[in-house]
């Protein structure tokens, strides 16, 4: 199983960026996805979820209404296109595929990504 994350880069405050991360080697229509982020010094922390069917998606209070996930069953990837961006949104962005109905929990999920580094300059 491979997620391969990307997309990420050097970006001012008030900018955008989106995030792709492509898997292979599993079914991926049978994952729920999310994506986490870990800054320097900090645990991994829970940016946003899409369920298997693209139905429902769940994000954090910190990013709800300036990021958007979504995902391509067709083309087995997940998506996050994050806009407004701040300083603080500066981490190392992972994405993860899960197999349940953790979504909020690092710990439940089977499989991750490499991470892709986002770095916010104000």
């Amino acid at each position: 199983v491979q997620l391969q994350a990307s997309g990420g880069g050097l970006v001012r405050a008030g900018g955008s960026l989106r995030l792709s991360c492509a898997a292979s080697g599993l079914t991926f229509s049978m994952y729920n996805m999310g994506w986490f982020r870990q800054a320097p010094g900090k645990e991994r922390e829970f940016v946003a979820a899409i369920v298997r069917s693209g139905g429902s998606t769940y994000y954090s209070d910190s990013v709800k209404g300036r990021f958007t996930i979504s995902r391509d069953n067709a083309k087995n990837t997940v998506y996050l296109q994050m806009n407004s961006l701040k300083p603080e949104d500066t981490a190392v962005y992972y994405c993860g595929a899960e197999n349940g109905r953790y979504l909020y929990s690092p710990s439940r999920y089977d499989y991750w990504g490499q991470g892709t580094l986002v770095t916010v300059s104000s």
